[in-house]
């Protein structure tokens, strides 16, 4: 076939498959069954900000990330999204693509005077990942154990996860992923990246390498139930505040605190350590706003997986016709 003609074919095909599944998408996201989740406890007050959680997570996920093409290909639509890290990989003060965990840390005035407050934060792992609902391509994608992780070899970077997450915490990478192979510069801006809640280690029992890390034992790993009876009796026992009980339907990473988060959340927006990568302690329920404007994505996933599938076979012909 002239290759004039296989592309009239390849259009007319894909506006018939516009109306079947997305390429490669997962089946629709179901909320995880909270009995079967993992879950992990952090004592705020037990924690002092030593950094072996972020030195053990960093050690792990600093080389997942694949080192990107240069140059990075400029997006031909006008929005040119060149979040490119490599040159960046030792920082660990805030969430990028290859630090999926750091230490948020602020003064806070309490009765007893001024307290200073360490929380590490990474991806908080919703049992209704909102993320993993609104992923055009299903790339973003959740395990029996509530660990919420990206399928790279489906993720063009649109940064939907981005979007829709209440607390913004995947980060991308220009300059990687499968998009390289198909249209650079047309289709995609790179990956996300996140914390992915050891899910390769967790599956075997073991608790993520942040919590084993941990020499204060400010943190603590098990099952969700077992792990939401732990967190209330401690804030109960210091008549303290809970975050990721409530927050965006319930959480798979828990925090305790004798100081209100209120208070956390209102001393790290007076001192500006809120920002990309560094995310706020919003209130229950604030997420699905977002998400609701959103749901038009999840309705144009079969289109935009039908382009996909066409545009893999282009390239594929016209690979075969270049070896003949």
């Amino acid at each position: 076939m002239e290759r004039r003609g296989f592309l009239k074919s390849l259009a007319g095909a894909g506006l018939g498959l516009g109306m079947l599944p997305a390429w490669g998408a997962a089946a629709p996201a179901q909320a995880a069954g909270v009995e079967d989740c993992l879950a992990v406890v952090v004592d705020v007050d037990a924690c002092t900000g030593c950094g072996a959680c972020v030195r053990a997570c960093h050690e792990r996920t600093a080389a997942r990330v694949p080192q990107p093409v240069s140059p990075i290909p400029v997006s031909r639509w006008g929005r040119d999204r060149k979040s490119d890290w490599w040159g960046r990989r030792s920082v660990t003060d805030r969430l990028t693509p290859y630090n999926w965990l750091y230490l948020q840390s602020c003064t806070v005035q309490t009765a007893r005077g001024e307290r200073r407050i360490f929380m590490p934060r990474r991806c908080l792992q919703c049992l209704n990942p909102p993320c993993v609902s609104l992923c055009p391509l299903g790339a973003a994608r959740q395990r029996p154990t509530g660990a919420v992780y990206t399928e790279t070899s489906l993720c063009f970077g649109d940064s939907q996860c981005i979007a829709v997450c209440p607390w913004h915490i995947p980060r991308l990478q220009a300059g990687v992923g499968p998009y390289l192979h198909l249209a650079p510069g047309y289709l995609g801006y790179g990956q996300t990246f996140k914390c992915d809640f050891c899910e390769d280690i967790i599956s075997d029992g073991r608790p993520p390498l942040c919590v084993a890390a941990c020499p204060h034992g400010a943190q603590h790993f098990g099952p969700h139930a077992e792990m939401t009876a732990l967190a209330r009796r401690m804030a109960e026992e210091r008549h303290g505040d809970l975050f990721g009980l409530q927050e965006n339907g319930g959480t798979c990473l828990i925090y305790v605190s004798s100081v209100p988060f209120r208070d956390i959340e209102a001393s790290l927006l007076r001192q500006g350590l809120v920002s990309a990568g560094r995310p706020s302690l919003r209130p229950a329920g604030a997420s699905l706003e977002r998400e609701n404007r959103l749901v038009g994505t999840v309705l144009a996933a079969p289109l935009a997986g039908a382009a996909l599938a066409g545009l893999r076979l282009l390239r594929d012909h016209w690979r075969d016709k270049d070896e003949d």
